[in-house]
């Protein structure tokens, strides 16, 4: 069973973001309380390709799979279907080029708040708020609002890793990347607009077919390298990479969610134990430091979990975890290919160093033997 481990924030603080401006108000009148003060981020581009139709996401996590034991892991649950018609939308971006409050450049400048958006059904209920399938009434374009408590926020001290996610999120700019488009807030709660991704979490694509075939991993393996391979040219860690927090569009395609525990860091080694269980690398099991090649770790267990369906480490208790991890105790089944578990023994080096660097997944043999059958709905199995 997957468990979030993290050492625990020590210094509250209200969110910058204006997130302490009222978090303790009592509650007012619908009417009083749909009069919020805007605060946008940096967006100028909308994506539309992926929302159309299905059980849509935006990475509120499932139930039955990994149990979080943190405040702010446990915000992740629950997903179900929305309830306004995607199909019924414009297929066009009609803000393209738009600047949104706060984005700079030229452009007229647009700001959000709550009375913008038809509301539809949750598409996912957490600890602290719910996500829920939106219409922007102005474009007819469909999104997800994530709403979120300031309370519960301040209450659980995970304001400062909110914010965090926020300021890294709403910069990235990647085919394989959820986008955050922006956010504004009233007295009681913190609203954010994140991309609307049809088929939701692959998680559950995964439970239900039980495991990939190697075309299907590949796919999505490569793009995972190449998404992670951008971030950490950005100096960011994701830290937090499982099948949970990877969303797949109708168009085949998936992208990575949830940067709750995320981190920029340029120049600095980490020490802060953060993520899941069963995709921590020997050196956080270990207590010692680490930099961006946690992530490299985590595509060679996620690689596994594609091919075989569980985590390569996976065990009862989290000490036996901890002890095959530290071994890196990699047992491979004869009926995964030899070029995917070629590439999992690369991923899943013990030293951070001799890990198989991103940049070079693409030309390796499992994913060149497999690509020309990516677009083929009959090989993806």
């Amino acid at each position: 069973m997957r468990q979030h481990q993290q050492q625990q924030q020590q210094h509250p603080q209200l969110l910058k973001m204006a997130l302490h401006s009222q978090a303790a108000a009592p509650q007012q009148s619908s009417s009083a309380a749909r009069q919020p003060t805007i605060v946008t981020l940096n967006a100028n581009q909308w994506r539309p390709s992926q929302m159309h139709g299905g059980n849509g996401s935006a990475a509120t996590g499932s139930p039955n799979k990994r149990i979080p034991s943190s405040a702010a892991a446990a915000a992740r649950s629950n997903t179900s279907r929305g309830s306004i018609d995607p199909s019924s939308v414009r297929r066009s971006n009609p803000l393209l080029g738009i600047k949104i409050a706060g984005a700079g450049g030229p452009g007229p400048a647009r700001v959000f708040s709550l009375d913008d958006f038809e509301i539809g059904k949750k598409l996912g209920k957490g600890k602290f708020g719910r996500v829920y399938c939106v219409r922007d009434r102005k474009t007819g374009y469909i999104c997800a609002l994530k709403v979120m408590d300031k309370k519960e926020l301040i209450e659980y001290k995970v304001e400062k890793q909110f914010r965090r996610e926020v300021e890294i999120q709403s910069n990235l700019r990647h085919p394989n990347i959820s986008r955050l488009y922006g956010h504004f807030h009233d007295e009681r709660k913190v609203y954010l607009l994140i991309e609307y991704v049809a088929q939701g979490e692959l998680f559950k694509v995964l439970r239900r077919k039980g495991k990939f075939n190697d075309v299907r991993a590949s796919k999505y393996i490569a793009q995972m390298a190449d998404a992670l391979s951008y971030l950490h040219k950005k100096h960011i860690i994701h830290r937090d990479i499982k099948p949970e927090n990877i969303l797949l569009g109708l168009d085949g395609n998936i992208k990575i969610s949830d940067f709750g525990w995320s981190v920029h860091a340029p120049s600095s080694r980490r020490t802060t134990m953060c993520g899941t269980l069963d995709y921590l690398p020997p050196e956080m099991v270990e207590a010692k430091e680490h930099d961006y090649r946690v992530d490299i770790w985590s595509l060679g267990i996620l690689t596994y979990e594609f091919l075989v369906g569980n985590p390569p480490f996976e065990e009862q208790g989290h000490t036996a975890t901890y002890r095959r991890i530290s071994k890196v105790d990699l047992r491979i089944p004869s009926f995964v290919s030899p070029e995917a578990a070629d590439i999992i023994k690369r991923f899943l080096q013990h030293s951070p160093e001799k890990r198989f660097p991103l940049e070079q997944v693409v030309n390796h043999p499992w994913i060149t033997k497999n690509r020309p059958y990516w677009n083929s709905a009959a090989h993806l199995g």
